[in-house]
């Protein structure tokens, strides 16, 4: 009754084919109106990077609408531009002539998520939502108002399965200190840190400190970075899917031949970051700007810089393996904390 140890015998993923609800694509901007189509699905989510200018970050969501933008290098309110993104299409994405998503020459890459389509209303927390959310990726898009009492509240974030990780940031008004990524994947807490800067993980304390559900996330009231009284806040949630996606943590070994991180697929995109000590960007890396092991062309989350390379990682079949000593992934003895999306899962994917 024994089967052979092999991956034809795996268990068949949920997720037969990711890039079905994640899938990045690369362009060289043309400063004209144009639609960008192959992503397989019409995004929810698309966050958008020149590889080559120093142009700021644009994230875009179909809850907001297509031409409202945040930048996650900074606290920014959200803006309204028709000329960067102007629509979300049943198979990718139209651009304007802005120079920042489509500047003559220069080289962009997109990364492209699937929510629910049309936001609906969500009534599981004390703050009524807008949500639009896939709980077949363990991703949702949720839109809220924060209040100034009670003094706690808490927010529906549509998923079946509570969220390992939900980036909150205001839309309407500029935020104190920027986009929160607030995590359970460190400790058995949530401890929460800024996208938008370098530094270190922490724990704000309760209420918002309160795990989250299978149905609702946890705020207090009145902060300006998650529920001031009267502004629209816009959440992104995610959590792990077998084959799928992964949220996790990883300690460094502080040399070149780091870690090998067990994700259960071959990895698209994956975000590395230090948690237990400042300094460090938000490390990005995928599968479109580099096709091939060592995978070194990476993008700062938190930052405007062009493309850079250097401080390599592998991407392989069932995972990522860390190849170089940076303090910035790999420190002696330091906490990362990583979140990833799969081209293929392990069961149907082949070494690179």
């Amino acid at each position: 009754g024994y089967n052979a140890l092999c991956t034809a015998n795996l268990p068949s993923p949920s997720i037969a084919d990711p890039t079905a609800h994640f899938n990045a694509n690369l362009w060289t901007g043309t400063g004209g109106a144009r639609s960008l189509t192959g992503l397989g699905f019409q995004p929810d989510f698309t966050w958008i990077k020149s590889r080559s200018n120093t142009y700021q970050h644009m994230l875009f969501d179909s809850v907001r609408g297509a031409t409202k933008y945040l930048v996650s290098d900074a606290t920014d309110a959200q803006a309204t531009d028709a000329t960067q993104l102007t629509a979300f299409d049943s198979d990718g994405f139209s651009l304007g002539s802005g120079t920042v998503v489509n500047g003559t020459g220069a080289t962009f890459v997109g990364w492209n998520w699937k929510a629910g389509g049309a936001a609906v209303s969500n009534t599981d927390g004390s703050i009524t939502s807008s949500v639009s959310v896939n709980t077949t990726a363990g991703f949702s898009v949720v839109k809220y108002s924060g209040v100034d009492t009670p003094a706690t509240n808490t927010v529906g974030h549509g998923l079946s399965v509570a969220p390992e990780l939900y980036i909150i940031k205001s839309i309407d008004a500029v935020s104190p200190q920027g986009w929160v990524v607030n995590t359970t994947v460190i400790d058995d807490t949530v401890d929460y840190m800024f996208l938008n800067t370098t530094d270190a993980a922490a724990n704000q304390g309760s209420p918002w400190s309160t795990a989250p559900t299978a149905s609702v996330f946890t705020l207090g009231a009145n902060d300006g970075n998650t529920c001031n009284d009267g502004v629209d806040y816009v959440a992104y949630c995610f959590h792990s899917v077998d084959g799928y996606s992964k949220v996790g943590s990883f300690k460094g070994q502080g040399n070149a031949d780091g870690p090998f991180i067990y994700t259960g697929f071959r990895p698209a995109w994956v975000f590395i970051k230090k948690s237990s000590a400042s300094g460090d960007d938000w490390y990005q890396f995928d599968n479109k700007r580099e096709t091939y092991n060592p995978v070194d062309q990476r993008l700062a989350l938190n930052g405007t810089q062009a493309q850079g390379s250097g401080n390599p990682i592998d991407f392989l079949s069932n995972g990522i393996k860390i190849r170089d000593s940076a303090t910035s992934f790999n420190g002696s003895n330091t906490t990362m904390i990583y979140m990833a999306f799969a081209e293929s899962p392990f069961k149907t994917s082949n070494a690179r």
